[in-house]
């Protein structure tokens, strides 16, 4: 069964967003309130958790700063409440999810499912359809900017590119679900269109990339950097001519090491599961947010606004594309500044300042011997989905030394470490690591650092 997928929504969608691109800030503001409007009434009419707080209001007259802010936790507490479709439950999300040979399948045969990660100490599932992806996908395509434009005129439907996304593909991750709807809906395309795991031996994960050779890279901006590196020494031998990053900040330094190891440009994006497509580079570098589909609200440790060209403790996101769960000024964990002004590209959409998550590349090793770099998302990833531990932080302490502390208390949060414990001691013996000593602490909150996120993962 082919995943969700609508030719009329996806055809208007994508008029309106080129069109909006160059709308002035009047146009974009109407977009915005419709939207909204539209938004809340598919929330008061379908969502039992919505219903109490628009009782007898007019939709089109609320505004959005009087609703509550609303967290990941609660609402997947109560999710049945949450989405506007009665014949979703949690329950049979979960098993279908717990199925890792369903990835890209459609949900209910009309919905596309994500789970985000437990970044905020708690996973979430997010759900799609054929609106909502549409969305997506008109953002994607046309707001990110052509690294080769001559190339895209020849081949605008990257026809004769080999792209790879280099990522944790074993779950249903957003990444790896939109490669896999991508090479169902495309089968021309899905025969140049890969995916390739991160929690491989990093000499594992260079061969089949040298076997792959991408024209097109997609990854996290912390293993592109350990891409580069491995290129720098002669192992790896792709020579991708243009590089998609995003997931993770990506500092000027680290863009510019991995621009000038490969020789080609390096195009970064801010998304998210709640919402894939929040804002692309332009031409001049700067992250326009996508205004007329996501609206970010920079507030500060009471959920006030703050001004513009300040970064606030945390950000509320309101999705406007997606009506079976939605999600109004969500707690989204991010610190970002939204900018006083205009880019010099001429776009009228809000140029934003980003800062996500920056865990750090550790390497390990006895002393005397190589050191093996394990990249934080694959860390992140085998604690979560092997160990099914999602509040905690590792700080390297030595050349082979780790802390694994969690704010779990008691016999559960021991049971929580020692079954986190042996399963990340097995995955970094697979990786070469040997004599590494893990010690583990329950009853250790983390302070969350300026941009509102626990850093999981620490180097020496």
């Amino acid at each position: 069964m082919l995943p969700p997928f609508d030719q009329w929504l996806s055809s208007t969608t994508a008029s309106d967003v080129v069109v909006a691109r160059h709308a002035s800030d009047a146009g974009l503001a109407r977009r915005r309130k419709q939207r909204l409007a539209d938004l809340l009434a598919t929330a008061k009419r379908g969502s039992r958790l919505y219903q109490p707080l628009l009782k007898d209001q007019d939709p089109a007259q609320v505004r959005l700063q009087d609703l509550p802010i609303m967290h990941k936790s609660d609402l997947m507490h109560r999710f049945g409440d949450w989405v506007t479709d009665p014949e979703i439950h949690l329950d049979e999300l979960r098993s279908f999810m717990a199925d890792r040979t369903r990835i890209g399948d459609p949900f209910l045969g009309r919905y596309v499912v994500w789970e985000s990660s437990g970044s905020s100490g708690e996973p979430g599932i997010f759900i799609q359809d054929a609106r909502a992806m549409a969305v997506y996908d008109a953002l994607e395509a046309i707001r990110r900017p052509p690294l080769r434009p001559l190339q895209r005129l020849i081949d605008p439907f990257f026809l004769w590119e080999r792209s790879v996304f280099v990522g944790a593909t074993g779950g249903h991750f957003a990444s790896t679900v939109s490669v896999e709807r991508l090479r169902r809906l495309n089968p021309v395309l899905s025969r140049n269109l890969h995916s390739v795991s991160f929690l491989q031996p990093t000499d594992q994960l260079v061969a089949e990339l040298n076997a792959l050779a991408p024209t097109i890279l997609s990854t996290y901006p912390s293993a592109a950097v350990l891409l580069a590196e491995e290129h720098l020494a002669g192992r790896l031998h792709i020579a991708p001519q243009e590089i998609w990053t995003g997931g993770e900040t990506l500092s000027p330094v680290m863009r510019n090491f991995v621009q000038q190891t490969f020789g080609c440009p390096v195009s970064n994006s801010y998304g998210a599961s709640e919402f894939l497509a929040m804002a692309s580079e332009c031409r001049c570098g700067m992250l326009h947010l996508n205004s007329d589909w996501v609206i970010l609200e920079p507030v500060d440790e009471h959920g006030e606004p703050v001004p513009l060209d300040q970064h606030g403790a945390t950000t509320l996101l309101t999705n406007l594309a997606n009506h079976v769960q939605p999600l109004i000024r969500y707690d989204l964990g991010d610190s970002i500044a939204v900018q006083s002004q205009a880019c010099k590209c001429g776009s009228r959409l809000p140029v934003i300042e980003v800062q996500g998550r920056a865990d750090d590349t550790l390497r390990l090793g006895l002393p005397g011997a190589p050191s093996i770099r394990v990249l934080p998302l694959a860390v992140t990833t085998v604690l979560e989905d092997d160990a099914g531990l999602f509040d905690f932080q590792l700080v390297q302490q030595g050349a082979c030394d780790l802390l694994l502390r969690t704010s779990l208390c008691g016999e559960a949060g021991n049971a929580a470490l020692q079954r986190a414990r042996q399963v990340l001691a097995a995955y970094l013996e697979q990786q070469g690591v040997t004599g590494v000593s893990i010690e583990c602490r329950n009853a250790e909150p983390c302070r969350p650092e300026r941009s509102g996120k626990i850093r999981r993962v620490i180097a020496l």
